[in-house]
């Protein structure tokens, strides 16, 4: 049993990308999927796919990008902020700007999970989930 199972999904991502696998497999819930859908959304991974499985929690297969010359992972960091033990909130008004605007933080608002740009521009604020760049 996770006590973090967010956290558990940003170190598979992390340690996949760090060893140079194209493909990783992370067990679903409703938040990992709408996480996945940002990173896609903003780049940070080359695709993915929900899978069903028998015990009907289901599957995600994320496919990771790499640069096409340098062969470095996209994600160079992924930071988790909220934790179980110690949750983060911000305000709309203060939500932090990720290296001068290069990267994103990642919110779980009362509006859904969505990008701390886009939080900012609904004027919501919620929990940091986590820093991605």
């Amino acid at each position: 049993m996770f006590t973090d199972p967010i956290a558990d999904y940003l170190t598979r991502i992390r340690n996949a990308s760090s060893t140079g696998h194209r493909v990783v497999d992370i067990p679903a819930s409703k938040i990992k999927k709408e996480i996945t859908k940002i990173l896609f959304d903003q780049g940070y991974i080359l695709s993915y796919k929900f899978e069903e499985t028998d015990n009907n929690q289901g599957n995600i297969k994320i496919a990771l990008k790499y640069d096409q010359v340098t062969k470095e992972p996209v994600i160079k960091k992924l930071q988790r902020i909220s934790t179980p033990g110690l949750r983060q909130y911000s305000a709309s008004d203060s939500l932090p700007r990720i290296l001068n605007g290069l990267g994103i933080s990642i919110v779980s608002t009362s509006k859904g999970v969505m990008t701390g740009k886009q939080a900012a521009r609904e004027n919501v604020g919620g929990e940091l989930i986590c820093y991605v760049y």
